[in-house]
C-alpha cells in the first residue's frame, strides 16, 4: 500500500506540473515571432558589468558594437576591479570594429557595502547612462554574445507591448556531455518556478526575468527606487522582474538571438553554477530546503525506483507512467536544445543531480561560503546552521 501511495502522489504530481503550472514544459513562449517596428527609435545604453572576463569580453562587447539599430545607441563597460586585462581587451575589439566612440570603459569603484559585485556594478552604469538620459537600458551579462537584430527587436517588442521589462533566456552552451544532460534541464527548471505565460501576465503576481539580457525602462527603473532595491540580491534578475512588474508589464521568453557563450566542461562547474543562488530561491530557510529534498526525492526518484522494486504490480505500472510523463515534459525543451529525445528518460538522473547541487548550496552558506561570484561570496550571512 504504501508503494501505491507513492506512486499515486509522483503520478498526481506530474499531472498538476502539466496541466497547473502555464505550461511552463511546452518551450513555445519565444522570440521568434515579427513584433511592428516602432514609428521612432528611442535611446538606448547597453550596460556590461564585467570582473575578470578577458577570454569572452572580445565576442561579448563585439556583438553589442556590432548591434544594427537604427536608434542612438553606445556601450558601458563596468570593469569591476580585473585582474586579468578585460578592460583593454574589451577597447581593441571596438578599435578593431572602428567602434571606440560607441564603448566607454568605466573603471569600477571599490565594493560599497551591503551590495552585490554584479550589482554593484550595474549601478555605476546606469549612474553614467544618466547624462545621455536614454530611454531604454540594456543590461546585458559579459558572457552573452547576441545577434545583430537582437536589440532591434527588443526594443520593438518592448514599445509594442509598453513593458517596463523585456528579457530574453539566453541560449545557454550545450555541447559538452554534461551540458547536454543537465543544461536544458536548468531552463526547464527556471521555467517550473517562473512560468513564462504567467510572468507575461499582468494579473499574475508571477514574475521573473534572464539575466543575461534584459531592457529595461528607465523611468520605470528609476521610479522603482533603481538597482539599490535590489542591491543585496544574489538572484537579481528575478528580484529586479518582481520589482519592474510593479511598474508595469513585463515579458520575458526564450531565444536563439542571445547565446552564452562561457562553456560549462564539467558537472562541478554546473554543479557550482546551480549552487550558487539555489538556497537564496529557498529563501535561506532550512524547512524549504527539507521539503525540497523531499519532493525531488518524490518526484524523481522514486518512479523508477518503484519501476525496479515493484515491476509486476500496479506500484510498477504509476512508476512507470510517471517517468514516461516526466520523460515527455522534457521534450520541447530538448527539442529547443537540438538534443536527442532520448535524453528525456534521463530526468531521474537530472533531478538527483540537482538536488544534490542544491544541498551543496545551503551547505556553502552555512560555511559562509555562499552565493560566490568572481571570488565574492554574496550570500547572506547567519542564515542557517553552521557544520563543525
Amino acid at each position: 500500500m504504501i508503494a501505491i501511495a507513492l506512486g499515486l502522489i509522483a503520478f498526481a504530481a506530474w499531472l498538476y506540473l502539466l496541466t497547473a503550472r502555464g505550461g511552463f514544459w511546452r518551450a513555445d513562449v519565444t522570440d521568434a515571432e515579427a513584433v511592428a517596428t516602432p514609428a521612432a527609435w528611442p535611446a538606448v545604453v547597453a550596460v556590461v558589468p564585467a570582473r575578470d572576463e578577458a577570454d569572452v569580453i572580445a565576442r561579448s562587447i563585439g556583438s553589442l558594437l556590432a548591434q544594427d539599430y537604427p536608434g542612438d545607441f553606445r556601450v558601458i563597460l563596468v570593469d569591476d576591479a580585473s585582474s586579468d586585462g578585460t578592460a583593454a581587451a574589451a577597447r581593441a575589439e571596438a578599435k578593431r570594429l572602428g567602434a571606440t566612440k560607441r564603448l566607454e570603459v568605466l573603471a569600477g569603484a571599490p565594493l560599497a557595502a551591503g551590495w552585490t559585485g554584479k550589482l554593484w556594478a550595474v549601478s555605476q552604469g546606469i549612474a553614467k547612462a544618466e547624462g545621455a538620459a536614454p530611454k531604454y537600458l540594456w543590461l546585458t551579462d559579459a558572457d552573452i554574445a547576441h545577434d545583430p537584430d537582437n536589440l532591434a527587436r527588443l526594443v520593438a517588442r518592448a514599445e509594442t507591448g509598453g513593458f517596463a521589462l523585456t528579457s530574453l533566456m539566453a541560449e545557454l552552451s550545450c555541447v559538452t556531455g554534461p551540458e547536454k544532460l543537465l543544461i536544458p534541464a536548468f531552463v526547464l527548471f527556471f521555467q517550473m518556478v517562473y512560468p513564462f505565460r504567467q510572468v507575461n501576465d499582468p494579473k499574475s503576481n508571477v514574475a521573473g526575468a534572464a539575466g543575461g539580457c534584459m531592457l529595461a525602462n528607465r523611468e520605470a527603473l528609476a521610479r522603482a527606487g533603481g538597482i539599490a532595491a535590489i542591491r543585496a540580491e544574489v538572484i537579481d534578475d528575478c528580484a529586479l522582474g518582481a520589482l519592474m512588474k510593479r511598474q508595469g508589464p513585463i515579458w520575458l521568453g526564450l531565444t536563439h538571438r542571445a547565446r552564452s557563450i562561457r562553456p560549462y566542461a564539467s558537472l562541478s562547474q554546473i554543479g557550482r553554477m546551480i549552487s550558487r543562488s539555489a538556497y537564496a530561491q529557498l529563501g535561506y530557510s532550512p524547512l524549504a530546503l527539507a521539503g525540497t529534498l523531499l519532493g525531488l526525492g518524490l518526484i524523481y526518484l522514486a518512479p523508477p525506483a518503484l519501476l525496479a522494486i515493484c515491476w509486476d504490480s500496479w506500484a510498477g505500472l504509476l512508476g512507470a507512467l510517471t517517468w514516461l510523463l516526466m520523460a515527455q515534459a522534457y521534450q520541447p525543451m530538448l527539442r529547443f536544445y537540438g538534443r536527442s529525445p532520448l535524453w528525456g528518460f534521463a530526468m531521474p538522473l537530472i533531478g538527483v543531480l540537482y538536488a544534490a547541487f542544491t544541498l551543496q548550496s545551503a551547505i556553502e552558506v552555512w560555511r559562509g561560503k555562499g552565493g560566490m561570484w568572481k571570488g565574492r561570496a554574496q550570500a547572506r550571512v547567519g542564515t542557517g546552521p553552521r557544520p563543525a
